[in-house]
């Protein structure tokens, strides 16, 4: 890590070379005189400073810009990349959109004016942590130049910041929005002020500039699930067995060492009539499912945000700018958690069987008597302070050369704590039906008509006993000073108009601490203990599913209030909750690069392009600490790579309004710290099957690499609209995967080396992404008086994708299965209708994207491994009006049609998983501007 004394000599060091550059306008600056940038307010005038973008720069980009100072369109960045050709969006929850893809990939580099930034000892940082109200305008490119980092194998987003130069002279932005929360039936607010200022000296022109924000939101999602399946008996069991009893992987009943393999691609058979081999004998099985459960997850939400910029101009041949850049984070939130176990075989009823899906031995609805529940008040408390201080500066050395260089420094750190208390029970019984509703759950419990209790009162407290307390928390810490140095030689041969150079030298700290201690059962009755422990939700599901409504569970926030008096009652001492460090790494990165820009005449039409090619070399030092041994065990390990880049982008201009684009990049992708990890653990065979297992990081990983192709054809058919298309391929080799081999093992008190299989990350899996994209922005111009000023701005993307995942038979690699790429749907498109006139504006925007995979599931349960989403749609509006020019008013909603995301075991129609409900938000605002 670094000391924040080097700092200073740092700057000073940067402040005595006189050198500074924002990189990222090097590749279109020389093009930006002769390509004319139509001035037009509002919606219209955003998308028309977003086609230049597109159109003037090299490499394939698109852009959004804010519709006007402190007016970004939506409640954060990752909402409005979602109208963006070839950007899809998941992970809906907590009151916004969470996670960002381009054309399916989810590894996205992030910078902030150019500068590589991340989250304490991550490698990247939250697109939804950055305030919209901080922004100027946001580049997402898809391919990269040599100039920029290599990383980033889905593509770059370049975030921009307003600058004090920005503006002509004075500058004074108020902004605040009230967001209602409808689930959360809360109206939370967003404010923000930008203030700036140039003027005139002796020693040249000065700007200073100044932009907070505050956002705060309160938020309510809400998921029910029906659990993992495993194989029971039918009404008809095996010899030894009673019915409807679950069937485990081994059983000492059983002559097989292993009655069913957990964890297959596809699942265990599930055609009606399937058998398992019990002692020698095949014997039909049922599929259901372990458990249902449900969660009403609570919060609330702040973000603060300061952006501070410092220019001076002393003359025409230098720039100099300082920037410092804070984003925050806290969050408190509340999961209040249903669950019960509808795996129990006993008091079977044989002349009631269980219903099942037509043609399938998967049970639908059952009867379950006394089933075993709990339930979970989950608090987390989590807060993140990230800055970053840059400075920098642009020369003009003479008429032929331009140099740059910029120095900055950040410093992240986040912290979070855990506390969890369970209640549990055994109820009467229940009746479930694992898709009642498309794929939603019902759950209803039956009376005991021995007692007077009421088993569907899952709010009664006298029906439930305090069970095991959780208490965890950690911390992780990054900081990282970087230096640049670019340069820009205007030159007249060889074809070449510019060349450009730079070198980078990064210096990275990471460290992580954790903490874990508990209780177990308490055993007391919940209604002994103090009132305020007791937590009771309503509403739960909105009245969308046959589903308990409320129920009560321990109360995360009262018990972190009172922590000290819990931990007591539960026997934690203070020495159990010291964080203790898990690794602590220094990582040393350099890059140089060279690229030009070349410019000639293909029959009589002009090509022009950029050839560049970029050097990256990275070492990282790490001490990994292993907190569950007495004494900690401390490992050391040291992980290198290197990767030399090309990059060439060719631009045919087939006429004035047409061009044409070819591009080859490469990129890749560093591990994360944790993945790292050289401590291997492992678990011994306690059911005699012939090995143990074990798991660990590995910190030999390699960057996954991508070869990246694109062509591009973009015609300009008006001064603000646009029709074009993209064919595209990457060719991505050594995905990071969880692969399998045995190793010989001996434990402190073993006689001998023992067989383990160690599944450790490894570079194991590769694939390939095939693509097109389609984008329009169109705003006619021979409409009727009362239209003018309506547009449409539309988009597709379709994917193709191929991954190769290896599979493993008792340790050995046996082979690999081909399937879709993680996280890539097919097909997605976005429609948008806009209408804008004189001081009124307005926006509805429709965006869908198709099935697909999202992660495998754990390899312990007879269902498929895949779990996939299903079609995600959403609905937005928003509107303006300009009450005169310097105040509007403004309104807005998202997620207009309450749409219920769910999830499903790669077969929607039988192995439904989760459904989720997640709140519309409705928003009023104004700014005012002088």
């Amino acid at each position: 890590m670094f000391k924040k004394t080097h700092i200073a000599s740092a700057i000073l060091m940067a402040v005595s070379c006189q050198l500074a550059y924002a990189q990222e306008q090097q590749d279109t600056q020389s093009e930006a005189d002769d390509i004319e940038v139509i001035q037009v307010s509002g919606i219209r005038g955003s998308l028309n400073k977003g086609l230049n973008i597109k159109r003037q720069s090299f490499q394939v980009v698109d852009a959004i810009v804010a519709e006007d100072i402190g007016k970004f369109p939506d409640n954060n960045v990752v909402e409005a990349l979602q109208r963006v050709t070839g950007i899809q969006v998941t992970d809906r929850g907590a009151g916004e959109v969470n996670t960002v893809s381009i054309r399916g990939l989810t590894d996205v580099t992030t910078t902030v004016n150019g500068r590589q930034i991340f989250t304490a000892a991550g490698r990247s940082v939250a697109l939804a942590d950055i305030p919209a109200a901080l922004l100027e305008s946001v580049d997402v490119y898809k391919t990269r130049s040599a100039s920029q980092v290599g990383s980033g194998i889905a593509g770059q987003i370049d975030i921009k910041t307003q600058r004090p130069f920005n503006f002509d002279g004075s500058k004074v932005v108020v902004s605040a929005r009230g967001i209602y929360q409808e689930q959360a039936e809360e109206l939370d607010p967003n404010l923000s002020v930008l203030a700036s200022n140039r003027w005139e000296s002796n020693i040249g022109e000065f700007g200073a500039l100044v932009n907070v924000s505050y956002g705060e939101t309160n938020y309510r999602d809400q998921n029910i699930a029906a659990g993992a399946m495993v194989p029971f008996m039918t009404l008809n069991p095996a010899d030894g067995f009673g019915p409807l009893e679950r069937i485990q992987t081994t059983d000492g009943r059983a002559s097989e060492e292993l009655i069913w393999q957990p964890g297959l691609e596809n699942g265990l058979p599930f055609q009606a009539g399937s058998t398992l081999n019990i002692n020698g004998v095949p014997t039909e099985y049922y599929l259901s499912r372990d458990a249902v459960f449900a969660s009403d997850f609570t919060g609330k939400r702040e973000r603060p945000a300061a952006n501070i910029a410092l220019q001076w101009r002393p003359n025409d041949d230098s720039q100099y700018t300082f920037e410092a850049f804070y984003n925050g984070y806290r969050n408190e939130s509340f999961n209040a958690l249903s669950f019960t176990f509808v795996d129990w075989w006993g008091n079977v009823d044989t002349q009631n069987p269980p219903a099942t899906f037509d043609g399938t031995n998967i049970i639908k609805e059952r009867y379950v008597d006394a089933p075993y529940g709990f339930n979970s008040g989950d608090l987390t408390v989590s807060k993140t302070d990230s800055y970053v201080f840059a400075l920098g500066g642009e020369w003009t050395i003479s008429d032929n050369f331009n140099l740059a260089s910029e120095i900055y420094y950040q410093d992240s750190q986040y912290e979070t704590d855990f506390l969890a208390m369970r209640s549990e029970r055994v109820a009467y019984g229940l009746n479930v039906d694992f898709n009642d509703q498309d794929g939603i759950p019902s759950l209803e419990y039956a009376d005991n008509p021995d007692t007077a209790a009421n088993e569907a009162d899952l709010a009664d407290t006298s029906q439930w006993n305090v069970a095991q307390l959780y208490d965890n928390g950690g911390t992780s810490k990054g900081d990282a000073l970087t230096f640049t140095l670019d340069g820009d030689l205007f030159v007249d041969s060889y074809g070449f108009d510019t060349v450009s150079f730079g070198v980078r030298y990064d210096s990275r700290g990471a460290t992580d601490s954790s903490r874990e201690a508990g209780g177990g059962i308490l055993g007391q009755p919940f209604s002994s203990l103090d009132e305020g422990l007791a937590s009771v939700n309503e509403g739960f599901f909105d009245g969308n599913a046959n589903w308990p409504s409320s129920w009560v569970v321990p109360n995360g926030h009262y018990i972190y209030s009172n922590r000290a008096s819990f931990r007591e009652l539960y026997g934690i001492n203070a020495d159990d909750v010291v964080l203790e460090k898990t690794f602590d790494i220094d990582e040393t990165s350099y890059a140089a690069y060279v690229q030009g820009n070349f410019s000639t005449s293909l029959f009589g039409l002009e090509l022009d392009g950029q050839l560049g090619l970029r050097y990256e070399h990275a070492k990282a030092d790490m001490t990994f600490f292993d907190i569950d041994q007495n004494p900690t065990a401390v490992s050391s390990a040291e992980n290198s790579s290197s990767a030399l880049l090309p990059s060439i982008v060719l631009r045919y201009h087939l006429s004035e309004d047409v061009i044409a684009r070819a591009a080859y990049t490469e990129t890749i992708r560093r591990p994360s710290f944790a993945q790292l990890n050289s401590f291997i653990y492992y678990t011994e065979d306690v059911t005699n099957i012939g090995y143990g297992t074990a798991s660990g990081g590995n910190p030999d990983l390699k960057p996954v690499e991508s070869q990246n192709y694109d062509l591009t054809l973009e015609w300009y058919f008006s001064d603000d609209s646009s029709l074009y298309g993209t064919l595209f391929k990457r060719e991505i080799e050594g995905f990071v995967y969880g692969s399998n081999r045995i190793v010989q093992y001996q434990g402190p008190e073993d006689d001998a080396p023992y067989p383990y299989i160690l599944n450790q990350p490894d570079n194991s899996s590769n694939g390939t992404l095939d693509g097109l994209e389609l984008g329009l922005v169109y705003f006619p111009d021979n409409l009727p008086d009362w239209l003018m000023g309506a547009g449409l701005q539309a988009s597709a993307t379709f994917l193709d994708s191929e991954q190769e995942l290896p599979v493993y038979e008792d340790g050995q690699l046996t082979g690999y299965d081909k399937r879709d790429m993680f996280g890539v749907s097919k097909s997605s498109y976005s429609t948008v209708l806009i209408y804008e006139r004189d001081d009124f504006d307005m926006r509805l925007a429709y965006v869908w994207r198709d099935d697909f995979l999202n992660n495998y599931e754990a390899a312990q349960f007879a269902n498929p491994l895949g779990v996939y989403r299903r079609p995600e749609q959403s609905l937005d509006f928003q509107l303006s009006y300009d009450i005169n020019e310097d105040f509007m008013v403004t309104f807005d909603g998202t997620n207009l049609t309450e749409e219920i995301a769910q999830t499903y075991y790669e077969y929607p129609t039988t192995h439904n998983s989760n459904s989720a409900l997640f709140s519309r938000t409705f928003a009023l605002g104004i700014r005012y501007s002088f």
